[in-house]
């Protein structure tokens, strides 16, 4: 098999919290006081113990391996930054005793660990918090390096707060940074975006995150829209597209996603656990998870999720048992945005933990362990292609009995491929024990310039 699977766990933490809101932004946040972090911080470590406690899925019965520390971690928002050092410290205590222990002290590193911060709550307080909890990458929100372009946004940081940010997360030591860009913006041509390009890659930072700008209903964009005081022009973000891909890879940032591009050995292994439909466990209000044999979201509204969670349970909505046919049309959608796209061969022999046993090969037990160094491969939860197999992370040997998904579980996928196909959205290429599926220019355009609802359609049932 040209690929291997981990099974590698996320871990996303929404701190919903911002001092204002941009005028593009629909994520889920709240303005912070000492009352509401203190309540939500009570709420994160009560969460925290309830999702050991639901370890086996209700739906399927099937164990995840109870104390197992996340491969990777992510605090996104809102801003955790808008949190006080001592809060970020909390945070970081109660996520790592719930994963590794009694003491904060005795959990596994992950392989990454991200922190989103806006230039203006960067602090050296805040970043020594940081440091010492264990992060290793933090995503600098800079979106513009233009006066007017920032306002355009509704932005309250300056370009001078960006440079002075930077300079103080290099000062601190961590030397994986991405800086987040957005494009399309009202009153941005091509000249302007590329200044933009040009001073973030002048200040050499490991990745680079490049976003068309969205109009999110409920947002003061929205609205603007709406009244025609904005408007969207297709072709120009098409060609800004295309000039950002362009550009970024000859000044040393390959593409590896739609959006993102990062130096050799520094993409965000964090989201490319997400494309790849492994697994991740979403907490505080409005975060989702996809998690032993399951699917949904906390509520985005803090109030609500601190009752449920006062009442013993998590208040996860729309939550949905997964299946494997599920997963792998989904591992397909979200794994046709990177570069390499998709391995069909692959996902064909790919392992899905935690999912039920009728889903898989009749009367065939299926096995998963996360264990130590030279255990044996012990309990009922693992899937995959017939072989025992041992892979090792930075963190566990994981060994598990592999079973291959059944003829139609691939048949939706098989279907999609072919229509993309057809479409001049994808090709496929047939080598050795590969058959791999990638979006064309075309296809990549379509994906995210030209709208995901064209994707959507060609992938509704």
């Amino acid at each position: 098999m040209s690929e291997i699977y981990t099974h590698d766990l996320g871990l996303y933490v929404h701190v919903p919290f911002c001092a204002t809101t941009c005028d593009f932004c629909a994520f889920y946040q709240e303005p912070p006081s000492a009352s509401l972090v203190r309540r939500y911080l009570d709420g994160i470590a009560r969460e925290l113990d309830l999702v050991k406690l639901e370890a086996r899925s209700p739906e399927s019965g099937v164990p995840s391996p109870q104390g197992a520390s996340p491969d990777t971690i992510f605090w996104g928002g809102g801003t955790p930054g808008a949190l006080a050092a001592k809060d970020l410290k909390k945070l970081g205590e109660l996520v790592r005793a719930r994963f590794g222990g009694a003491a904060a002290t005795t959990a596994a590193a992950p392989r990454e660990w991200t922190v989103e911060l806006a230039p203006g709550s960067v602090s050296e307080a805040r970043l020594e918090a940081l440091r010492e909890m264990g992060v290793t990458r933090l995503s600098l929100g800079a979106q513009s390096f233009q006066p007017a372009l920032l306002e355009a946004l509704g932005r309250r940081h300056s370009p001078a707060q960006i440079y002075r940010a930077y300079e103080r997360i290099r000062a601190a030591g961590f030397k994986n940074v991405n800086l987040d860009l957005m494009f399309a913006l009202p009153g941005q041509d091509e000249a302007a975006w590329l200044r933009d390009l040009r001073e973030a890659v002048a200040l050499a930072p490991e990745h680079l995150s490049t976003y068309c700008l969205t109009f999110e209903e409920d947002t003061a964009l929205w609205v603007k829209l709406s009244r025609g005081q904005v408007k969207l022009d297709r072709e120009r973000e098409a060609r800004l597209y295309e000039r950002t891909w362009a550009e970024l890879d000859a000044a040393g940032f390959p593409q590896y996603e739609i959006s993102n591009f990062a130096r050799p050995g520094f993409e965000c292994l964090h989201n490319l656990n997400t494309w790849r439909m492994q697994e991740w466990i979403g907490i505080g209000p409005s975060a989702a998870s996809q998690h032993a044999g399951w699917r949904g979201a906390n509520p985005g509204d803090i109030e609500a999720w601190l009752a449920a969670l006062a009442r013993g349970g998590r208040a996860t909505e729309e939550r949905v048992p997964l299946t494997p046919a599920q997963l792998a049309e989904d591992a397909l959608i979200f794994g046709l945005r990177m570069n390499e796209g998709v391995d069909l061969a692959a996902l064909r022999a790919r392992g899905w933990r935690g999912m039920p046993a009728r889903d898989f090969a009749e009367g065939e037990p299926l096995l998963w362990s996360a264990v130590a160094e030279g255990a044996p491969a012990t309990g009922d939860t693992a899937l995959g292609d017939g072989r025992e197999t041992t892979t090792t992370s930075v963190n566990r040997s994981k060994r598990c009995r592999r079973f291959a998904l059944p003829p139609r579980s691939m048949a939706r996928v098989d279907e999609l491929a072919a229509r993309l196909v057809a479409e001049g959205l994808a090709e496929r290429e047939t080598k050795n024990t590969s058959d791999r599926l990638r979006l064309t220019l075309k296809g990549r355009l379509v994906a995210d310039a030209i709208g995901g609802e064209i994707l959507g359609a060609l992938t509704s049932h």
